[in-house]
């Protein structure tokens, strides 16, 4: 059980190893959503491209635009 109930469900489109830190781009429908953490997170989750993933967003870090 998580508490945060913003999830999304996708898939791991593609990973940009660094040193230290990684950007991995996510696949949510016709969206892509960029997540950038540690080299250690990757491999300790074992991501792989086109790995299902739920990509997990803190309510308070949201952004909205009106167009």
């Amino acid at each position: 059980m998580l508490s945060a109930r913003n999830q999304l469900k996708g898939a791991v489109k593609s990973i940009k190893l660094g040193n230290i830190m990684a950007e991995v781009v996510v696949q949510v429908g016709e969206n892509e959503l960029v997540s950038v953490i540690t080299r250690g997170s990757v491999e300790r989750l074992g991501l792989k491209e086109g790995m299902s993933v739920v990509v997990i967003i803190k309510a308070t870090e949201v952004m909205l635009e009106t167009r």
